[in-house]
């Protein structure tokens, strides 16, 4: 498929970036969300993320400009008719996304592929819920999109391999190096991320050490660029705690339970960057 038309479902950080890398390569791109304000900031936050690039000088102005006019911004699924690749980018939460996939599939071709960007939900169960499950993958992005260079695939049971080689293809074309994962909680990355920020959390919740010695820590003695509860506020605590609970659910093991401070903040509202306070003070 010569891919020129994407929808990206969701105009939250997650979607807001993907939109942009599209939108960067050449890619027409119809941001969707449920609300004008939404939509209005995620434009406001793509341009200056270009502006910041042109000021690097790793962009020039008339680029800018090329990929903003690719960008359109709609609040009605009908506006999705017409192209070739969906990316679902809704919260980690299975009933939002399969209440949005349903709308996804009630308006685009039978031939247009379906995406989620779930980084821990099961692709199998979701492309169930479409028809034409074949169509269905998972590219699961990494946050800040336009900055970090990995796309994870992650084929259903039914995935069809044209599908996988579409998706391969695009993340090429986004500059993007592609990992291919099977289809289990977590995938890969975050089969392996999230529980050592788990781990952390609970070490700062024993009062082994601060929150600041912890990150200095795991960034000198193991030369993590972020340490891991600076990084679990940047993930957002709820998107953490949603994913080690389908990991618990998931594979019905001990290990995976969340740690009890990280519900109790996420309770609280204490959930990282996005509202100011989570493991550290944002201004």
């Amino acid at each position: 498929m010569n891919l020129h038309t994407i929808a990206v479902i969701g105009a939250g950080t997650m979607g807001n970036g993907i939109a942009q890398v599209c939108a960067q390569a050449g890619i027409k791109v119809t941001l969707l969300d449920i609300s004008e304000g939404a939509l209005d900031k995620a434009l406001a936050t793509v341009a200056k993320n270009l502006d910041r690039q042109v000021a690097k000088d790793t962009l020039s102005e008339a680029q800018k400009n090329a990929a903003l006019a690719l960008i359109r911004t709609s609040t009605d699924y009908s506006a999705l008719r017409d192209v070739q690749l969906v990316i679902e980018a809704a919260t980690e939460n299975l009933d939002l996304k399969l209440r949005v996939l349903q709308q996804i599939a009630a308006q685009v071709s039978p031939e247009c592929v379906i995406a989620s960007n779930t980084s821990s939900l099961s692709i199998t169960q979701l492309a169930a819920s479409v028809s034409q499950p074949e169509r269905f993958i998972g590219l699961h992005f990494f946050n800040p999109v336009p900055v970090m260079g990995l796309i994870e695939v992650i084929r259903g049971l039914q995935t069809s391999d044209g599908t996988h080689a579409l998706a391969l293809d695009l993340a090429q074309r986004l500059g993007k190096t592609a990992i291919t994962a099977g289809n289990r909680p977590g995938f890969v990355v975050n089969r392996i991320l999230v529980p050592m920020i788990n781990e952390a959390i609970l070490v700062f919740q024993e009062g082994l050490a601060s929150a600041e010695d912890i990150d200095a820590g795991m960034r000198l003695g193991c030369n993590q660029p972020i340490g891991p509860l600076a990084l679990a506020d940047l993930i957002g605590l709820d998107t953490l705690l949603a994913i080690l609970q389908a990991f618990y659910d998931g594979f019905n093991d001990s290990k995976y339970r969340p740690a009890p401070l990280l519900k109790e903040m996420v309770a609280a509202g204490y959930l990282g960057r996005k509202t100011g306070r989570g493991f550290h003070t944002y201004g």
